[in-house]
């Protein structure tokens, strides 16, 4: 088991090695030019360079700072979420541990990521920090209602909360048969983790850098590398709950297989999140409040509700029929609502 924690960790921590020169690379298609060109291979060795340079760096205390507390955020950003792999099944026979109420505990780790923002701007004495936190209260807080109400449609559909019996669930994916479910789930997750358009908890213009502006070497390193880590996580959740996971074409007989399908699947979502953040404009926080409470929050209430019921009336159906009559109930749901 410890093997197997330490192999997964330092396979993640890699991976967001890659993704930190998968993002600047990115951006600049989107933006017309280059990125990373020199150091290495199309740029592949300027991440560690960047880590270097972290490292290299002084670790600089705020003076009136809370020590205790300032030192804890940057652990925080990072474990909680190398703990949500913990439940992700990656292959059939490859999971971390199968718990039945998984989503549960999907939310729950999400929630003391949090708490690391809200204790790091509090303990950072800085008042840009403090406001950052306090938006962060009302933004996550808020996104978390929708979310959780779309979290559980796939437990509905499937009947268990745990990963991994969703997954052997989806002979269709989830995402045919409840599309609308899975684009809430994945608007608010972007706004979970506090990515454009829902960066009000770093907008540079307004709070200097937010929560993280007293965080100096590794200290800020840990939240940046956590957050690029945390988009490609809930792009595997999103992957797992929606995507189907690990299934494909030979997945059963060939476990490596399927984590070749989940991360597939899931690089494709980071690209949307990725896409998302440097296309859409920064909302204000009346904006972004006012679309969760008025919008997103009732219309998954409604879809919850069609979802619930459609369930029960079509068991028994066959395979066509449910999945119309879902398919159609969704779009029904999208077409009252817009």
């Amino acid at each position: 088991i410890v093997l197997g924690i330490l192999i997964l960790a330092t396979f993640l921590l890699v991976i967001d090695i890659f993704l930190v020169w998968l993002e600047r690379k990115l951006v600049a298609r989107f933006q017309d030019r280059l990125g990373p060109n020199r150091l290495g291979p199309f740029g592949l060795i300027q991440p560690f360079a960047d880590i270097i340079k972290l490292f290299i760096k002084e670790h600089i205390t705020p003076e009136g700072a809370d020590k205790v507390v300032f030192n804890l955020p940057p652990i925080i950003a990072m474990a909680t979420v190398l703990l949500l792999w913990a439940v992700i099944p990656m292959a059939p026979g490859i999971l971390g541990t199968d718990i039945n109420v998984a989503v549960l505990y999907v939310v729950a780790i999400g929630g003391i990521s949090t708490l690391g923002i809200i204790m790091a701007g509090w303990a950072s004495n800085n008042k840009y920090a403090l406001v950052s936190a306090f938006r962060t209260v009302a933004q996550i807080v808020s996104y978390e209602v929708p979310m959780v109400i779309t979290l559980i449609i796939p437990v509905i559909l499937s009947g268990s909360m745990g990963l991994k019996a969703i997954v052997n669930a989806q002979e269709i994916w989830y995402v045919v048969i409840s599309p609308l479910a899975a684009l809430i789930f994945l608007v608010t997750s972007v706004a979970e983790l506090g990515r454009a358009p829902f960066d009000l908890t770093e907008a540079e213009s307004e709070l200097v850098a937010g929560y993280h502006i007293e965080y100096t070497g590794m200290k800020f390193g840990f939240f940046y590398a956590g957050e690029l880590l945390h988009a490609l996580t809930t792009a595997a959740i999103t992957s797992t709950l929606f995507l189907g996971g690990w299934r494909g074409p030979f997945a059963d007989q060939v476990p490596l297989l399927g984590v070749v399908y989940l991360f597939v699947k899931s690089f494709l979502v980071y690209f949307v999140i990725v896409w998302l953040k440097y296309t859409l404009p920064r909302l204000r926080i009346d904006q972004m409040l006012d679309f969760c409470w008025k919008v997103l929050t009732p219309l998954s209430l409604g879809l919850l509700i069609v979802v619930a019921v459609l369930n029960k009336a079509l068991q028994g159906a066959s395979t066509p029929v449910y999945v119309f009559a879902h398919l159609a109930g969704n779009i029904f749901v999208a077409w009252i609502a817009l």
